[in-house]
């Protein structure tokens, strides 16, 4: 039985999948995204945000304890130096999974995982476009210029 256990085991075990969420979590800090299946999506959700949000206070014992989860240098230094400057104001919530179809050989759900302040379309478009805050009708501006048409009735009275 499982009561009480919480996380999705990936059909693997214990090392297998730590080795796998460590290397999935490198690969999605050194490309800012990945494609995988949904539920590898969610588990690398709940393993990397902790991660950046340690990142967030570059301390040594907080690089120490990063250093412990993902086991590669260089994944560790872009975390602290470019990831965590990114998100820094971000309170949580840093990764998005958007879910793409099945795949072809197995039918299986995929999803794409990404970090959030690194996708530039969603982030320019809220930018950039600003809605008004107040809508009302202006004349147009030929419509001040032009002098008002005299009616026939009008020109006979003036003669």
């Amino acid at each position: 039985m499982r009561h009480g256990k919480k996380f999705n085991h990936l059909s693997r075990k214990t090392a297998h999948r730590k080795s796998m969420l460590a290397n999935m979590a490198c690969s999605l800090i050194e490309h800012k995204r990945i494609n995988t299946t949904v539920a590898k999506a969610k588990a690398l959700k709940r393993f990397v945000e902790p991660l950046i949000t340690k990142s967030k206070k570059d301390t040594t014992h907080n690089r120490r304890i990063v250093f412990s989860r993902l086991r590669q240098k260089d994944a560790v230094t872009e975390l602290f130096r470019e990831v965590a400057v990114k998100v820094g104001e971000r309170p949580g919530g840093y990764t998005r999974i958007i879910k793409l179809g099945n795949r072809l050989g197995d039918n299986a759900d995929m999803a794409m995982i990404e970090l959030v302040d690194y996708n530039t379309i969603y982030n320019a478009g809220k930018a950039t476009k600003k809605k008004p805050t107040r809508r009302s009708r202006r004349r147009s501006s030929s419509a001040k210029q032009t002098p008002p048409v005299a009616t026939k009735t009008e020109a006979k009275e003036e003669e």
